[in-house]
């Protein structure tokens, strides 16, 4: 698998030389982080629970990397990645059956793990900033399914399966499964995702909505850094601004989305990186940006 070779048991994400602060302004056990060249690539690491969810500071380190990405300003692009075979197994069955972690405390620590716990990650990555893209390697199952559908372009391995699996559980998306799903694609199809819990391979995915395109294991990483370096490529305020607008698309209406198009638009005449794009058009060269 491409994505085992992101393990850090056999070799690093990155040389240690080239990781910013970043990479080690927490001292990560369940993740890997670092930021390069305008890039910040986020591993789920806990191959031995299939990166499941139930830890709380497992979901506690996932949103501080995405807080890191957000609050640095060379950061270009998100990328999610996961090590091992799964990219997520979403909820920890073992735990739900044994009430333990988020699972505990009755209906009432139950819904406070909720909150305080995984619904986290969805509002983290819903108000990110600049774009993101995730790389799905193999299952996505239930909430690792929808931690994969929050990014804004999803990449799926041949390998790869997802699943909107909680009625297969008896529970329901208690991270807003049920509010992205049919954004991605459409309500008749989320319907009948969400009802039969079904899981569907990465040709699938692609073909339904759920990711952008499927690709072969081998090529799975780099078809994705590819892709997140032409993002980081673009300028980066514009991109940010474009960011804002596809959130605000999702609920606004026609007429004050259009004002809002239209002071932003004032916002990105005014920027430098517009006068070197339009300067390097005529010019007939590549234009470098450097988000002003």
């Amino acid at each position: 698998e491409a994505a085992q070779s992101l393990d850090s048991r056999r070799a690093p994400a990155y040389p240690r030389s080239q990781q910013t602060e970043e990479s080690c302004y927490m001292d990560y056990k369940n993740i890997r982080f670092n930021i390069e060249n305008g890039i910040a690539h986020l591993v789920l690491d806990r191959d031995d629970i299939r990166n499941a969810f139930s830890e709380q500071n497992f979901t506690d380190e996932i949103v501080h990397a995405i807080e890191q990405a957000q609050r640095n300003e060379d950061v270009r692009v998100l990328v999610l990645s996961a090590a091992g075979t799964a990219f997520s197994a979403g909820g920890n069955i073992k735990d739900m059956q044994e009430k333990k972690g988020i699972f505990g405390g009755g209906p009432a620590g139950t819904r406070t793990g909720y909150i305080e716990g995984i619904q986290k990650v969805p509002k983290a990555l819903y108000t990110l900033n600049v774009p993101s893209i995730c790389a799905v390697q193999g299952p996505a199952i239930g909430a690792g399914c929808d931690l994969a559908l929050y990014c804004d372009i999803v990449i799926a391995s041949t390998s790869a399966k997802f699943g909107e699996t909680f009625i297969n559980v008896g529970i329901i998306p208690g991270d807003g499964g049920a509010w992205i799903l049919p954004r991605r694609v459409g309500l008749q199809r989320a319907a009948e995702l969400i009802f039969t819990g079904r899981i569907v391979d990465g040709a699938e995915a692609a073909d339904i909505g759920l990711a952008l395109e499927c690709v072969e294991p081998e090529i799975l990483m780099t078809r994705t850094m590819e892709l997140a370096e032409t993002i980081a490529s673009r300028p980066p305020v514009t991109a940010r601004m474009l960011k804002s607008l596809l959130r605000q698309s999702l609920s606004a209406g026609l007429f004050d989305f259009l004002d809002n198009c239209a002071a932003l638009q004032a916002i990105c005449h005014s920027t430098d990186d517009h006068l070197e794009a339009v300067t390097a058009m005529l010019q007939k060269r590549e234009p470098t940006f450097h988000g002003k």
